[in-house]
């Protein structure tokens, strides 16, 4: 009796983790672990707005590394990597110069910094969780979809597994919020592969729907943004700006993976 409970739990575990699929998605922290056990390569989507402001400032030279959120614990791990600690979205609106933040928009008004330690609660948490795991972490957004999908192809082809994890938000009790932006980016991700790992990614049903919703809103996606929960809530929040940004798709042609020192642009992670 035993080993049939233990089987049946490990036969769950191996369909929740979608392992009968080269390709597969799920959402926020708890999904990540399920899907990118025996994974190859995680690639972690947070569109508004870790995985842009990551993207962005990766094409700008930056290291970034992720921490699960910003209190005193990330001004010391800051501190312990020479980096500068991004300041709050709200608290780099007040000032006159824009320093390094979460708000993609005011990033892309900062001075560069060599190294910024960038905590937010869902992407860099995932980020961070997926760190040391052995899977392979990379940030992607709609503004990298295509430099993503383009460094992924042939991995795909030579037989890796991916996972692609759309982090979500969190509803006011901490519980799992997923966001339509997220399944977007993880689709737009997938549509842009679809043509170039030809018949060798056989993808989950799940990550077939987030290639079929991003196709669906790919001519108007730049309203869809506006116009989802995360869009106005951001909008309602003072950083309509912060949407505007997160919507060019392909404006920057970097890969950001997570090594040993934080984050880099694929070739560049020895530094």
């Amino acid at each position: 009796m035993v080993d049939g409970v233990r089987d049946a739990r490990e036969s769950d575990a191996a369909a929740h983790g979608q392992a009968a699929y080269a390709v597969r998605l799920e959402w926020g922290p708890t999904g990540a672990a399920a899907v990118a056990e025996g994974a190859d390569i995680a690639i972690v989507v947070d569109v508004l707005s870790f995985t842009t402001t990551l993207t962005i400032a990766v094409a700008r030279g930056t290291r970034v590394f992720p921490f699960p959120w910003k209190d005193d614990r990330a001004a010391a791990y800051a501190q312990e990597r020479d980096a500068v600690l991004a300041v709050g979205r709200f608290e780099t609106a007040r000032l006159e110069r824009p320093l390094p933040s979460l708000s993609s928009a005011r990033l892309l008004e900062s001075e560069p910094v060599e190294r910024l330690v960038l905590p937010s609660p869902n992407g860099s948490t995932i980020c961070a969780a997926l760190a040391g795991t052995g899977v392979q972490v990379v940030g992607a957004s709609l503004r990298n979809r295509a430099a993503v999908a383009e460094w992924l192809a042939p991995r795909v082809r030579g037989g890796a597994k991916v996972a692609l994890v759309a982090a979500g938000e969190r509803w006011p009790d901490g519980s799992l919020r997923p966001a339509l932006e997220d399944l977007w980016g993880a689709g737009a991700v997938l549509a842009a592969l679809a043509p170039l790992a030809s018949a060798g990614a056989a993808l989950s049903p799940e990550a077939q729907h987030a290639a079929s919703s991003y196709e669906l809103v790919s001519s108007r996606l730049h309203d869809a943004l506006h116009t989802c929960a995360s869009g106005q809530e951001l909008a309602a929040a003072g950083f309509a700006d912060d949407v505007i940004a997160s919507a060019a798709v392909d404006a920057d042609d970097v890969v950001p993976v997570l090594g040993d020192d934080g984050f880099a642009t694929a070739g560049r992670l020895a530094g």
